[in-house]
């Protein structure tokens, strides 16, 4: 009865039935038919339809789930509503999503088809919508290679038979306005390719909430009125200039900062009140948050992203995190999120594979996969792929005020080779091993974050020697602001881990890095990358028994804070954790009752104090005149001594790296006088031996010869 039913049905309509329609609206809704005005509805689960305010019913044509009906031209209002009874009795009164026209401005569209359109997550996505004072919920998705998509969810039991959408042609994008629908509805695309008829259940790119992991719908949000309080923060942010001013950060990774009594993660709201006490306690600038872009597997820490413009739920609702942003600012403290357009995971609800092909990844593994990960790598060189992270970027500023990005693994994204076999991977257009398309994406990333937020920072993990990463755009390099400088992590890690006895053989290490120091702006980081993975603590990388790893602990942090560059500590070293990191737990807060621990805590503190009070350890961090050696010779004392200079001041820093102490221990001045201590890191104060100086004065006698007051000793 049924298969004869539906031959009574064109064409057009059995591809309603059968999901595979591209343009519903051709179909549904309302169509001019002989002078008269033929209304089509089709509702899989309804049992009788008519119109509302007591309009008449709509005929089911029968044998099938549509409804007819067949009206005078001025019968029917601008939008009509219907009521529906459904199987279950339940009654259902909504205007026709079929009744109101495309959405999306042609103008969005052929921006976002450029690749420059900024602001396309206002576009794209789920957001609350009004047409012709009728509210509700606007879809928008690209997904140029599908032949049908349809919005699911929990208002139309996800069936994609309901709610298909739009296609809007050339530019691939599919649209469907929903009126009814409201802020905290759950829902997901359903995605049928043209080419296999496969059909894909995926979550919105755009998607600004999700629900908490395991789930993975996206959520629809409430247009934020969060009432902002951080204008001071702001307005003096655009005329900063953190080249040139201290710049102190703690690494937090939020989900092991801390957690409740129950072992639950704190909120965002919690973390605004106990998070931003201690950073401000400790008197850092900024906090760098590993990645809270949503995320469904809690061991990647957020570096498999699945959710580029919503923060995760783990913590509470984007709105909470305004909050802690805003309260951050209020506090004098800057926030930088650590953000991941390197690669993304192979999730089948996310974007691998979007619309059955290889949409926002390459198609060639070549060039699309990272094996080291198990990921895939964006395709840079495609306009909307680009625009999709250049909106995300401009996305965290511009809706939640963080001051800037560090920007995750960008040595994979420059180089085609990265970490492959000799033929796994696809040269260039010139032959070469650069990745020139992701190039351009960085130059175009930081010219953008740049002068829309002026103030804030760009921030790239760069592990190898790429010229320029942090030289501007107009000289060929890649505009960002600083770089990790993990060359001299390594090595100073290293020598710090050998023997003081040994230390003498070791002496390049400590040293090396000052011969590339000033080739790009650096920032000095002792990140989560060193204290997990069976790498140990920064505490128990130093040699000798508990009082010389303390010693050598204090000794470490002292040289990071007196040495040129910007200063980076992971979450649990400014105590001297004594266990490596785990993710899954809180930091081991009580040790800091302990004498030792406390004085590594303390000495945090007070170095952060004297840095950002000391205009000669930060304002030319990034260039020679900022830095003269005194003595980087004296290998069998394993002593090294320089001096930092800036803002009409200097200062002289004395680094003993042996447990001896070294009475009368002479170095040459520039000038004659008085030298005070100012800070020691064997201090008492430090649960140190408190063996310290006090002030010293010059001797008339020729010693060394500076290449040129206060006293910096560890």
């Amino acid at each position: 009865m049924k298969d004869q039913s539906r031959n009574k049905l064109d064409s057009e309509s059995i591809k309603i039935i059968e999901a595979k329609h591209h343009d519903p609206f051709s179909v549904l809704g309302r169509h001019p038919h002989d002078k008269l005005i033929n209304v089509k509805v089709y509702l899989p689960y309804a049992e009788s339809v008519r119109f509302a305010n007591d309009g008449p019913d709509i005929p089911r044509i029968i044998g099938s789930d549509f409804f007819e009906y067949t009206a005078q031209p001025n019968e029917l209002p601008k939008h009509y509503q219907l009521v529906w009874i459904d199987k279950d009795g339940s009654q259902h009164t909504n205007y026709d999503t079929y009744d109101f026209g495309v959405q999306l401005p042609e103008f969005d569209r052929h921006l976002f088809a450029e690749g420059k359109h900024w602001h396309i997550y206002q576009k794209m996505g789920a957001h609350q919508h009004t047409v012709d004072t009728i509210d509700g919920v606007l879809f928008t998705v690209w997904a140029p290679n599908a032949g049908r998509v349809s919005v699911i969810g929990d208002f139309n039991r996800w069936d994609g038979r309901c709610n298909p959408m739009r296609s809007l042609g050339g530019s691939g994008i599919w649209e469907l306005f929903i009126p009814g629908l409201s802020a905290g509805c759950l829902y997901k695309f359903e995605i049928l390719n043209r080419q296999s008829n496969h059909v894909l259940v995926k979550t919105d790119p755009y998607g600004q909430q999700f629900e908490l992991r395991p789930n993975t719908s996206s959520v629809v949000v409430q247009d934020s009125a969060y009432p902002w309080q951080d204008q001071q923060w702001m307005s003096s942010r655009s005329s900063h200039d953190w080249l040139h001013e201290p710049m102190s950060i703690y690494e937090v990774h939020l989900g092991s900062w801390k957690r409740d009594a129950h072992g639950n993660f704190l909120s965002y709201r919690d973390l605004a009140v106990e998070l931003v006490e201690y950073v401000k306690m400790l008197g850092f600038t900024h906090i760098e948050l590993m990645p809270i872009t949503e995320h469904p597997l809690d061991v990647s820490w957020g570096y498999q992203t699945t959710g580029y413009f919503a923060p995760t739920r783990r913590h509470g609702s984007p709105d909470d995190f305004r909050y802690f942003m805003d309260t951050c600012h209020q506090n004098n403290i800057g926030v930088i999120l650590d953000w991941v357009p390197a690669h993304f995971p192979k999730d089948s609800f996310a974007l691998a594979g979007f619309d059955g092909s290889a949409l926002y990844e390459h198609e060639d593994p070549r060039k699309g996969e990272h094996r080291d990960w198990g990921t895939l790598i964006y395709n840079y060189g495609r306009n909307e792929v680009r625009n999709f992270l250049l909106a995300s970027a401009v996305f965290w500023m511009e809706e939640f005020h963080l001051d800037g990005l560090r920007v995750d693994a960008v040595a994979s994204m420059l180089y085609l080779d990265y970490s492959r076999e000799e033929n796994d991977w696809l040269p260039n257009i010139y032959g070469g091993n650069e990745n020139l398309e992701a190039i351009a994406f960085f130059r175009e990333l930081n010219s953008i974050t740049h002068q829309q937020f002026p103030g804030t920072v760009m921030m790239a993990e760069e592990s190898t020697a790429w010229p320029g990463v942090t030289r501007p755009t107009w000289v060929g390099g890649l505009g960002f602001s600083m770089k990790w400088n993990m060359g001299w992590m390594n090595d100073i890690l290293a020598y710090m881990s050998v023997d003081p006895v040994h230390r003498r053989f070791h002496h390049d290490q400590l040293t090396f890095g000052m011969l590339y120091a000033f080739t790009e702006n650096f920032t000095l980081p002792f990140s989560h990358d060193e204290v997990v993975h069976g790498k140990g603590s920064l505490l128990n990388k130093m040699p000798g028994d508990e009082w010389q790893r303390f010693a050598n602990l204090r000794l470490l942090y002292t040289l990071m804070f007196t040495y040129p560059g910007k200063k980076l500590l992971f979450m649990g070293c400014e105590f001297g954790q004594g266990t490596q990191w785990n993710s899954d737990q809180s930091l081991d807060w009580y040790v800091v009752d302990y004498p030792h621990h406390k004085g590594i805590q303390t000495l945090i503190k007070e170095l952060n104090n004297v840095y950002k009070v000391q205009p000669a350890l930060f304002k030319q961090d990034f260039v020679y005149q900022g830095f003269e050696w005194i003595d980087c010779h004296d290998v069998e004392q394993s002593v090294i001594s320089y001096r930092r200079k800036g803002g009409n001041q200097e200062l002289i820093v004395v680094l003993n790296f042996t447990p001896v102490v070294r009475e009368n221990y002479r170095i040459g001045v520039p000038e004659a006088g008085t030298y005070h201590e100012i800070f020691n890191s064997d201090s008492r104060l430090y649960d140190g031996s408190n063996t310290t100086n006090g002030q010293v004065v010059s001797e008339p006698i020729p010693w060394m010869h500076p290449v040129n007051v206060n006293v910096v000793v560890a």
